[in-house]
């Protein structure tokens, strides 16, 4: 059992919420730095967690916070622009800012959220080239320990993968639309990840690694959704848009609220999500399947 303190950036999210769970349970303290604690009061009853109100891009905020930290970890990411937040600011900008502030007060360990496929010069989108440029950055800070993760879509209950389409699908006359149906993913089961960056943060042995992450089978977006549907019991029937209906549903659904799917988007499925190289294996980590555990939480 450890008794590290360890601050996590976007630890209130989905992937967060399954991350404290897993370190509390390994005996680590986290700190979560959230702009409205009020919202995540469910992740102060974890054992050895506390929330700290904090705007995370204002000037010292970060210094202050890393104090006393052993590691941070930034889950920090976005899927599509508005408000102020740009892909640069989230995934390039603030990485500067926490290799900057951990620096400062002498955080030794970083664990980074990437994408997979990240590339900074080759990735198909803004979303992958950005994300790309934060993993470089993170692994060029030679006064770090950096372990990043490449993950696939991952799932597991309150995704925002097979929730949302579930609920497009209830709210969607018999006939789906679906732009980019052949883009190929492998699902990644959130418990495997979060066990990925758990047994990475006690081992040595991962530093200056970037790991890929992806479950144990490869689906297209069409059988994906598919899935789905059958899952909730709905007979809709999902059409396969072609590529100019694609990029045409994208135009049109990016000027909505919500930007429900973008050009950007699109562009990220021009990639295919599914790995080279199998991190989970090289961790240790048997994968789950979709087919174990979708079906507990969508019913």
């Amino acid at each position: 059992m450890t008794n590290q303190r360890i601050c996590i950036l976007g630890g209130t999210g989905f992937v967060g919420h399954h991350l404290v769970t897993r370190l509390a349970a390994s005996g680590y303290r986290c700190r979560l730095l959230a702009r409205r604690p009020e919202r995540h009061r469910d992740l102060s009853l974890v054992p050895g967690t506390e929330l700290r109100r904090s705007d995370i891009f204002e000037t010292g905020v970060l210094e202050k916070q890393l104090e006393g930290c052993t590691a941070v970890i930034n889950l920090v990411g976005i899927l599509n622009e508005g408000s102020g937040r740009t892909f640069q600011r989230v995934h390039v900008d603030l990485v500067e800012r926490i290799l900057a502030a951990a620096q400062a007060v002498e955080v030794p360990r970083y664990l980074h959220m990437s994408a997979l496929h990240a590339q900074s010069t080759r990735g198909t989108s803004r979303y992958l080239r950005t994300k790309g440029k934060g993993e470089d950055l993170a692994h060029a800070g030679t006064h770090m320990q950096v372990t990043s993760f490449r993950p696939s879509v991952i799932f597991g209950p309150g995704d925002g993968f097979f929730n949302r389409f579930a609920t497009l699908l209830k709210i969607t006359p018999g006939v789906f639309p679906l732009a980019c149906p052949d883009a190929r993913f492998a699902p990644v089961y959130v418990g495997d990840v979060v066990s990925a960056m758990a047994k990475a943060l006690a081992n040595p042995g991962c530093v200056g690694k970037g790991y890929d992450l992806c479950g144990p089978r490869i689906y297209s977006l069409k059988e994906l959704v598919k899935y789905t549907a059958g899952l909730i019991g709905r007979k809709t029937m999902v059409i396969g848009l072609p590529d100019f209906g694609a990029r045409l549903q994208a135009r049109v659904f990016q000027l909505l609220p919500g930007k429900p799917f973008t050009m950007d988007n699109y562009l990220s499925l021009q990639t295919d999500s599914i790995c080279e190289h199998d991190g989970l294996a090289e961790l240790g980590i048997e994968p789950r399947t979709v087919e174990a555990l979708v079906p507990g939480y969508l019913h």
